[in-house]
Protein backbone atom coordinates (compact mmCIF):
# COMPACT_ATOMS: atom_id res chain seq x y z
CA UNK A 1 0.00 0.00 0.00
CA UNK A 2 1.32 3.47 -0.86
CA UNK A 3 2.00 5.65 2.13
CA UNK A 4 1.65 9.34 2.87
CA UNK A 5 4.34 11.02 4.97
CA UNK A 6 3.80 14.61 6.08
CA UNK A 7 5.94 16.82 8.28
CA UNK A 8 7.97 20.00 8.55
CA UNK A 9 11.56 21.05 8.02
CA UNK A 10 12.79 20.57 11.58
CA UNK A 11 11.12 20.24 14.94
CA UNK A 12 13.22 22.02 17.61
CA UNK A 13 11.24 25.25 17.82
CA UNK A 14 10.14 26.46 21.28
CA UNK A 15 8.09 29.18 19.54
CA UNK A 16 5.66 26.44 18.50
CA UNK A 17 4.36 26.44 22.05
CA UNK A 18 1.56 26.27 23.04
CA UNK A 19 -0.28 25.63 19.75
CA UNK A 20 1.77 22.60 18.69
CA UNK A 21 3.92 21.73 21.72
CA UNK A 22 2.40 21.87 25.22
CA UNK A 23 3.48 25.00 27.09
CA UNK A 24 5.49 23.12 29.71
CA UNK A 25 7.02 20.45 27.48
CA UNK A 26 10.81 20.18 27.85
CA UNK A 27 12.73 20.62 24.59
CA UNK A 28 14.34 17.18 24.93
CA UNK A 29 10.84 15.74 24.55
CA UNK A 30 9.97 17.71 21.42
CA UNK A 31 10.85 14.92 19.00
CA UNK A 32 8.76 12.32 20.82
CA UNK A 33 5.80 14.68 20.84
CA UNK A 34 6.34 15.56 17.18
CA UNK A 35 6.44 11.91 16.10
CA UNK A 36 3.15 11.27 17.86
CA UNK A 37 1.46 13.76 15.51
CA UNK A 38 3.44 13.59 12.26
CA UNK A 39 5.24 10.72 10.55
CA UNK A 40 8.23 12.38 8.90
CA UNK A 41 10.59 15.33 9.28
CA UNK A 42 13.03 16.94 6.88
CA UNK A 43 16.33 17.36 8.71
CA UNK A 44 18.03 20.53 7.52
CA UNK A 45 21.01 20.87 9.83
CA UNK A 46 22.74 18.04 7.91
CA UNK A 47 23.22 20.72 5.25
CA UNK A 48 25.85 22.40 7.44
CA UNK A 49 27.31 19.60 9.53
CA UNK A 50 27.84 15.87 9.52
CA UNK A 51 25.48 14.34 12.04
CA UNK A 52 26.96 12.31 14.89
CA UNK A 53 26.03 8.65 15.36
CA UNK A 54 24.89 9.33 18.93
CA UNK A 55 22.45 11.91 17.60
CA UNK A 56 21.13 9.45 15.03
CA UNK A 57 20.65 6.81 17.71
CA UNK A 58 18.68 9.27 19.81
CA UNK A 59 16.40 9.98 16.86
CA UNK A 60 15.87 6.28 16.28
CA UNK A 61 15.04 5.65 19.94
CA UNK A 62 12.61 8.57 20.14
CA UNK A 63 10.56 7.72 17.05
CA UNK A 64 8.19 4.89 16.13
CA UNK A 65 9.07 2.26 13.54
CA UNK A 66 6.84 3.92 10.94
CA UNK A 67 8.58 7.31 11.18
CA UNK A 68 10.88 8.56 8.40
CA UNK A 69 13.70 11.10 8.54
CA UNK A 70 14.22 12.98 5.30
CA UNK A 71 17.74 14.40 5.13
CA UNK A 72 19.10 17.43 3.25
CA UNK A 73 22.46 16.70 1.63
CA UNK A 74 25.52 18.55 2.91
CA UNK A 75 26.42 21.91 1.38
CA UNK A 76 29.88 20.62 0.44
CA UNK A 77 28.16 18.44 -2.15
CA UNK A 78 25.62 20.89 -3.54
CA UNK A 79 26.88 24.40 -2.90
CA UNK A 80 30.66 24.25 -2.43
CA UNK A 81 31.64 21.56 -4.91
CA UNK A 82 28.43 22.08 -6.90
CA UNK A 83 28.20 18.33 -7.68
CA UNK A 84 31.75 18.21 -9.12
CA UNK A 85 34.54 16.15 -7.59
CA UNK A 86 32.35 14.70 -4.84
CA UNK A 87 33.52 11.09 -5.17
CA UNK A 88 35.11 11.12 -1.70
CA UNK A 89 32.64 13.27 0.20
CA UNK A 90 29.40 11.61 -0.95
CA UNK A 91 30.24 8.22 0.64
CA UNK A 92 31.41 10.02 3.78
CA UNK A 93 28.12 11.88 4.03
CA UNK A 94 26.01 8.81 3.31
CA UNK A 95 27.91 6.82 5.96
CA UNK A 96 26.70 9.26 8.63
CA UNK A 97 23.04 8.53 7.85
CA UNK A 98 23.47 4.80 7.28
CA UNK A 99 22.13 3.98 10.78
CA UNK A 100 18.80 5.51 9.76
CA UNK A 101 18.71 3.27 6.70
CA UNK A 102 19.63 0.22 8.78
CA UNK A 103 16.76 1.02 11.16
CA UNK A 104 14.31 1.39 8.27
CA UNK A 105 13.76 5.07 9.08
CA UNK A 106 15.57 6.86 6.26
CA UNK A 107 13.32 8.96 4.08
CA UNK A 108 14.44 10.75 0.92
CA UNK A 109 17.83 12.46 0.72
CA UNK A 110 17.29 15.92 -0.76
CA UNK A 111 19.94 17.43 -3.01
CA UNK A 112 18.99 21.11 -3.14
CA UNK A 113 20.96 22.89 -5.84
CA UNK A 114 21.99 26.55 -5.53
CA UNK A 115 19.86 29.15 -7.35
CA UNK A 116 22.77 30.17 -9.59
CA UNK A 117 23.58 26.65 -10.79
CA UNK A 118 22.25 26.46 -14.34
CA UNK A 119 21.18 23.30 -16.13
CA UNK A 120 24.01 20.94 -16.99
CA UNK A 121 22.75 17.52 -17.99
CA UNK A 122 26.19 15.91 -18.10
CA UNK A 123 27.03 17.19 -14.62
CA UNK A 124 23.78 15.85 -13.18
CA UNK A 125 24.10 12.50 -14.93
CA UNK A 126 27.66 11.99 -13.69
CA UNK A 127 26.69 12.93 -10.15
CA UNK A 128 23.66 10.63 -10.01
CA UNK A 129 25.93 7.80 -11.15
CA UNK A 130 27.82 8.21 -7.85
CA UNK A 131 24.72 7.53 -5.77
CA UNK A 132 23.74 4.02 -4.64
CA UNK A 133 20.79 2.77 -6.66
CA UNK A 134 19.01 1.95 -3.42
CA UNK A 135 19.24 5.53 -2.12
CA UNK A 136 15.88 7.36 -2.19
CA UNK A 137 17.21 10.58 -3.74
CA UNK A 138 15.36 13.75 -4.73
CA UNK A 139 16.63 16.89 -6.47
CA UNK A 140 15.39 20.44 -5.97
CA UNK A 141 16.31 22.73 -8.87
CA UNK A 142 16.23 26.47 -8.23
CA UNK A 143 17.24 27.79 -11.64
CA UNK A 144 14.52 27.77 -14.29
CA UNK A 145 16.86 26.38 -16.94
CA UNK A 146 16.51 22.94 -15.31
CA UNK A 147 12.77 22.87 -15.92
CA UNK A 148 12.87 20.93 -19.18
CA UNK A 149 12.12 17.49 -20.61
CA UNK A 150 15.82 16.69 -20.73
CA UNK A 151 15.99 17.00 -16.93
CA UNK A 152 12.86 14.97 -16.37
CA UNK A 153 14.10 12.24 -18.72
CA UNK A 154 17.42 12.00 -16.91
CA UNK A 155 15.71 11.70 -13.52
CA UNK A 156 13.28 9.09 -14.83
CA UNK A 157 16.10 7.02 -16.31
CA UNK A 158 17.81 6.87 -12.93
CA UNK A 159 14.68 6.41 -10.81
CA UNK A 160 15.31 9.71 -9.05
CA UNK A 161 12.54 11.96 -7.73
CA UNK A 162 11.97 15.58 -8.61
CA UNK A 163 11.38 17.78 -5.58
CA UNK A 164 8.35 19.95 -6.32
CA UNK A 165 8.99 23.12 -4.34
CA UNK A 166 6.42 25.87 -3.94
CA UNK A 167 7.66 29.29 -2.86
CA UNK A 168 6.35 32.81 -3.27
CA UNK A 169 8.88 33.33 -6.10
CA UNK A 170 8.85 30.03 -7.98
CA UNK A 171 6.99 26.75 -8.24
CA UNK A 172 8.63 23.64 -9.69
CA UNK A 173 6.59 21.92 -12.42
CA UNK A 174 4.68 19.03 -10.87
CA UNK A 175 6.31 16.20 -12.82
CA UNK A 176 6.62 12.61 -11.60
CA UNK A 177 10.10 11.20 -12.28
CA UNK A 178 10.69 8.63 -9.54
CA UNK A 179 8.99 5.92 -7.51
CA UNK A 180 7.93 8.44 -4.85
CA UNK A 181 6.80 12.07 -4.86
CA UNK A 182 8.46 14.86 -2.86
CA UNK A 183 6.75 18.17 -2.07
CA UNK A 184 8.22 21.18 -0.28
CA UNK A 185 5.46 23.61 0.58
CA UNK A 186 7.48 26.76 1.33
CA UNK A 187 4.91 29.55 1.33
CA UNK A 188 4.34 31.09 4.78
CA UNK A 189 0.56 30.73 4.43
CA UNK A 190 -1.84 28.64 2.37
CA UNK A 191 -5.49 29.30 1.62
CA UNK A 192 -8.16 26.68 2.15
CA UNK A 193 -8.42 26.31 -1.63
CA UNK A 194 -4.68 25.70 -1.97
CA UNK A 195 -4.78 23.09 0.77
CA UNK A 196 -7.69 21.32 -0.91
CA UNK A 197 -5.58 21.27 -4.08
CA UNK A 198 -2.77 19.57 -2.15
CA UNK A 199 -5.17 16.88 -0.95
CA UNK A 200 -6.37 16.25 -4.51
CA UNK A 201 -2.84 15.95 -5.91
CA UNK A 202 -1.70 13.69 -3.10
CA UNK A 203 -4.76 11.49 -3.51
CA UNK A 204 -3.95 11.02 -7.20
CA UNK A 205 -0.40 9.93 -6.39
CA UNK A 206 -1.52 7.51 -3.71
CA UNK A 207 -4.11 6.03 -6.07
CA UNK A 208 -1.32 5.51 -8.61
CA UNK A 209 0.67 3.55 -6.04
CA UNK A 210 3.29 6.17 -5.18
CA UNK A 211 4.50 7.07 -1.72
CA UNK A 212 4.27 10.80 -1.00
CA UNK A 213 6.57 12.89 1.18
CA UNK A 214 5.38 16.43 1.90
CA UNK A 215 7.13 19.02 4.06
CA UNK A 216 5.95 22.43 5.18
CA UNK A 217 8.29 25.31 5.87
CA UNK A 218 9.28 25.85 9.47
CA UNK A 219 8.67 29.35 10.75
CA UNK A 220 8.78 31.09 14.09
CA UNK A 221 5.06 30.37 14.23
CA UNK A 222 3.64 26.81 14.34
CA UNK A 223 1.58 27.40 11.18
CA UNK A 224 3.54 24.92 9.08
CA UNK A 225 3.31 22.20 11.71
CA UNK A 226 -0.44 22.73 12.05
CA UNK A 227 -0.86 22.67 8.25
CA UNK A 228 1.06 19.37 8.26
CA UNK A 229 -1.15 17.80 10.92
CA UNK A 230 -4.25 18.84 8.99
CA UNK A 231 -2.91 17.60 5.64
CA UNK A 232 -1.88 14.24 7.06
CA UNK A 233 -5.34 13.77 8.55
CA UNK A 234 -7.35 14.96 5.53
CA UNK A 235 -5.24 13.52 2.69
CA UNK A 236 -4.95 10.25 4.58
CA UNK A 237 -8.67 9.79 4.07
CA UNK A 238 -8.40 9.86 0.28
Amino acid sequence: MPQLFVGTSGWAYPSWKPDFYPAKLAQKKFLSHYTAQLNTVEVNFTFRQLVKETTIQNWIEQSPATFRFGVKAHQVITHIKRLKGTEDFVPRFLATIEPLAAAGKLGPVLFQLPPNLKADAALLKDFIALLPRTLPAAFEFRHDSWFADSTWDLLKASGTALCVAETEERTTPDVVTGPFVYYRFRKPTYTDEERRGMITRIGEHLSAGRNVFAYFKHEETPAGALYAVDLLREAGKT
